[in-house]
């Protein structure tokens, strides 16, 4: 899963479109002013579209194999510590990622913002999943729950990411100001043309580096 999470924001695709894949991420940058509302819609409406399309394809090659009780087409469901401590961790998690993606992406090591949350999403998977499932992502736990029928305290996977996304955005505001976070892309280092900055010479700053 972190593999997979490096692949995606460091590919063409994800240097294009700001590998965001998660709504609460797109909310996020949202609310720094870095997407327009239209674009935060639509990416919106995109991430939910993958997500169910990605848990039907798989069905699609898995069989009867992806429903199977032990796997249950993937879905986010509370551990055995029961729902406090789940919305707990699905509050934790998304602050900590998103922190650590906006105070990288707008420094010296920008570049490397893959790689850490990448990282956090391996770590994540070892150690958190037994609380949460570990979703930290509206439209992944959406796409689980929507072929298989499992809707067990789903509210926990919306109000959990974005709650928590949106904590690290004020305390991102407050340690850096209003005007720190520069792109919603979590890649911007590269040679695809961004769809965020505002005029050509910010990207193109941004782009080389010389605006950390």
């Amino acid at each position: 899963m972190g593999a997979t999470a490096v692949g995606i924001i460091y590919s063409p695709w994800g240097k294009q479109s700001g590998a965001h894949i998660n709504p609460a991420v797109t909310l996020t940058f949202y609310r720094l002013g870095r997407v327009p509302g239209t674009d935060a819609l639509f990416y919106t409406l995109a991430q939910f579209a993958g997500g169910v399309a990605g848990v039907v394809l798989a069905a699609a090659v898995l069989g009867s194999a992806l429903a199977h009780p032990n796997i249950g087409y993937a879905a986010t469901v509370p551990g055995r510590w029961g729902v406090a401590t789940a919305l707990g961790a699905e509050i934790a998690i998304p602050f900590l990622m998103m922190l650590t993606i906006l105070i990288v992406s707008n420094g010296k090591s920008a570049r490397w913002t893959g790689l850490w949350a990448g990282s956090l999403v391996a770590l994540y998977i070892a150690f958190e999943d037994p609380l949460s499932g570990m979703s930290m992502n509206p439209a992944r736990t959406f796409g689980s729950a929507l072929p298989g029928g499992m809707w067990t305290a789903i509210w926990i996977y919306f109000l959990g990411p974005i709650a928590g996304m949106l904590l690290a955005a004020q305390a991102f505001l407050a340690l850096r100001g209003r005007h720190a976070a520069r792109c919603a892309k979590l890649h911007h280092q590269n040679d695809r043309r961004c769809i965020f900055c505002m005029d050509r010479q910010t990207c193109e700053a941004l782009a080389s580096g010389a605006a950390a």
